[in-house]
């Protein structure tokens, strides 16, 4: 029996999804085995998302597919999570989540440059529909500036091992609500060597 597509499960999970709250950030489907599918759902809100949140939403998520019956007798694992550090941010929305986060922005070309190049690092700050403040300078001179989101091609939130300064923080508008403060959770864990995944809880299912 072939497998649902992405879509196909998005359209499965995406009410549902709603219902509780949730913005539906993206469904990856990939092999686990070669006896078993890996379903990653993807989501996040504005007032963040613990991991209570995650485990309840993943048995309702594994309830909705089991039901539909589309994996057939096919065994799969659920990973229901929030988006990683290092994620894209491609809607306003994801903007106001990433207040306070230090991103990589690559502008448009023939769009205005607020810095030298059209490639740099900022803080970022408060965040409408159609623009967005960002904080440059880093610690040392720190200054605010607004960019039309239209005029931004890629930004990409990065990884800090250190605090933010504080004027570039105020300036930012503190970090949005429900979010880790930047540096903090970000730094490598010296047992490991590994960066902190986002929450995320999994469900294995099969329909009989």
């Amino acid at each position: 029996m072939p497998m649902p597509t992405e879509e196909r499960v998005s359209q499965l999970v995406a009410g549902l999804v709603e219902r509780r709250g949730f913005d539906l950030e993206g469904v990856a489907i990939t092999a686990a085995g070669r006896s078993q599918t890996r379903v990653k759902v993807v989501v996040d809100s504005d007032s963040g998302v613990d991991l209570d949140q995650i485990a309840a939403l993943s048995s309702e998520v594994s309830e909705v597919l089991d039901e539909a019956g589309d994996f057939g007798e096919t065994s799969y694992l659920l990973e229901v999570t929030t988006p990683g550090i290092e994620r894209p941010l491609t809607a306003p929305r994801h903007w106001r989540r990433a207040r306070g986060r230090k991103v990589r922005v690559t502008l448009r070309p023939g769009a205005p440059q607020p810095e030298d190049g059209d490639r740099f690092d900022a803080r970022v700050g408060a965040a409408t529909e159609t623009e967005v403040a960002l904080v440059l300078g880093g610690k040392r001179k720190p200054h605010r500036v607004t960019v039309p989101l239209a005029d931004i091609d890629r930004a990409v939130v990065q990884v800090e091992f250190s605090p933010p300064g504080a004027a570039e923080m105020e300036l930012a508008g503190g970090v949005a609500p429900g979010r880790p403060e930047p540096g903090a959770t970000d730094s490598v864990d010296a047992t490991d060597g590994e960066v902190p995944e986002p929450v995320a809880a999994s469900t294995e299912g099969i329909v009989e």
